[in-house]
């Protein structure tokens, strides 16, 4: 949500005054668009990643205030679950060594709060769902006991007037209900932010959709939910499901999920917000005093408060924000579609090749949009979610392919392309971008590797089920704190 609230109830009269005042803020960021407001496109980029705490016995630790206060740094957060925190990376240059300085930032960050957090008995893993997560655990005071958190579970099970349902038919079959949104806390990710101009911005939101099913295929970490294999990116249905505010008649009737994929390519940035108020009711409805005309009129900058905290109550795997910083507006394509994981050089990885592949297709005369219909889009996402490393994908002029294939053959030229036009180090720029290569040439990424390394484990080994999901996820561990690729893991 990326907001504090601390209502805890809300009438009618908030409903249509935040309504009022989120359409006023539409009125007040149309006109920022027109008169040029925004910050120039600089090659900046900011990551959140999301983490799970383990105790001893590798299953959760529901400690998440405790290691905060013992790490006591304010780039880690809390996050919805009590066995969740997230880092915020400052944001950074992508140009130059801005990605080796990064991946060496992000790891001195994590080992030094891996070290406090052993003090609590407390263990952080970066992966997509902690595979020894079990249904035992996803209970109502599982919630971090931030306000806010509590506050937005009773606004969605207002919303929905009844119990979530997960069901989820992968390699096994998983039928649950949950009391809470505690579910949706089993989902952790990592997030790349990219800032660009408003004249910019349709072009990298379509490129970013296009390449969403790509990014899963080669960088799935998420095979196991509740103690069940499901798809290779489990995440995505989770999250889909979890956080989903519809009643069944409601989705029967076609209204639009609230974690969305979208439904068309745009053409302007203010086609998402414009589809925000028009299609969703607000889960959170504060207002604030600001009249954001008024602000223009004097000539400073608005915060459009209730615009960005609709914003945040809307899931789509490719985001626009909206901030501002030292009194200066900017805007930033939001990449949600990563699980957390396996290493810090993987996360890194992924991001160059995110970032290389939409700059070129931004940069491409003859867009990758005009080429394929949305809905291919949409449908290589939930393939690459389902089988992972070994979907196939529709890409034009190729048809449809295996993803490693379409990768190596045709993808990670243009990444090449894309990071050489953002100015990237070419050592840094071919270290990275040979991670994503070997990932597809050994067929092995995150969930390729848990997959393996639990049925030797469990399959072919002695261990019973929950054993075997320990041992993988210890092994995973040590592993992820080495730091050594996910294709080079060893399985034993």
């Amino acid at each position: 949500m990326g907001e504090e609230v601390d209502r805890v109830e809300f009438t009618r009269a908030d409903r249509t005054a935040f309504r009022e005042q989120v359409h006023r803020n539409l009125d007040a960021f149309a006109r920022m668009l027109r008169e040029a407001r925004f910050a120039p496109e600089r090659p900046m980029t900011g990551i959140e990643i999301e983490l799970n705490l383990v105790d001893e016995r590798c299953d959760p630790a529901f400690k998440n205030s405790e290691v905060l206060s013992a790490i006591e740094d304010d780039a880690f957060q809390t996050e919805l679950g009590q066995f969740n925190i997230e880092i915020n990376v400052p944001p950074g240059q992508i140009d130059g060594l801005g990605l080796d300085t990064m991946e060496s930032n992000i790891r001195d960050s994590l080992n030094a709060a891996e070290e406090k957090a052993a003090r609590t008995g407390s263990s952080m893993v970066v992966v997509g769902i902690l595979p020894t997560l079990l249904t035992e655990h996803i209970r109502r005071d599982a919630l971090s006991t931030n306000p806010r958190y509590a506050l937005l579970n009773d606004q969605i099970f207002a919303a929905r007037g009844e119990d979530v349902e997960i069901s989820i038919d992968g390699i096994e079959r998983l039928r649950v209900t949950a009391d809470s949104i505690v579910p949706e806390a089993a989902c952790t990710s990592t997030q790349f932010h990219l800032q660009v101009t408003p004249e910019a911005f349709p072009r990298y939101w379509n490129a970013a959709q296009a390449i969403s099913g790509v990014q899963l295929a080669v960088g799935a970490n998420s095979p196991f939910l509740f103690g069940k294999e499901l798809l290779r990116e489990t995440r995505i249905a989770l999250f889909e499901q979890a956080a989903d505010t519809r009643t069944h008649e409601l989705k029967t009737q076609g209204v639009r999920p609230r974690v969305w994929f979208g439904e068309r390519w745009i053409t302007s940035i203010f086609d998402l917000f414009e589809e925000n108020s028009r299609y969703y009711p607000a889960l959170l409805p504060v207002t604030s005093d600001e009249d954001p005309i008024a602000v223009l009129d004097r000539g400073d900058t608005p915060a459009l408060s209730e615009l960005r905290l609709h914003n945040g109550t809307i899931y789509r795997w490719n985001r626009p924000v909206y901030d501002v910083v030292r009194e200066k507006p900017h805007l930033r394509v939001e990449n949600r579609v990563l699980p957390a994981g396996p290493t810090v050089v993987d996360t890194i990885a992924n991001g160059a090749f995110y970032f290389g592949l939409v700059r070129a297709l931004a940069d491409d005369e003859r867009p990758i949009w005009s080429q394929m219909s949305f809905s291919a889009a949409e449908e290589n996402f939930h393939t690459a979610a389902r089988n992972g490393i070994e979907a196939e994908v529709f890409w034009p002029g190729v048809g449809t392919a295996r993803a490693t294939e379409l990768v190596l053959r045709r993808l990670l030229p243009l990444a090449v392309r894309g990071l050489d036009a953002w100015g990237v180090d070419v050592a840094v720029r071919d270290r990275l971008l040979g991670i994503i290569e070997q990932r597809c040439l050994s067929g092995r990424n995150g969930a390729s590797w848990q997959a393996e390394q639990f049925h030797v484990l469990y399959t072919k080994g002695s261990h019973g089920r929950r054993d075997a999901l320990r041992g993988m996820l210890r092994r995973y561990r040590d592993h992820m704190h080495a730091n050594t690729p996910v294709h080079e893991w060893p399985i034993d």
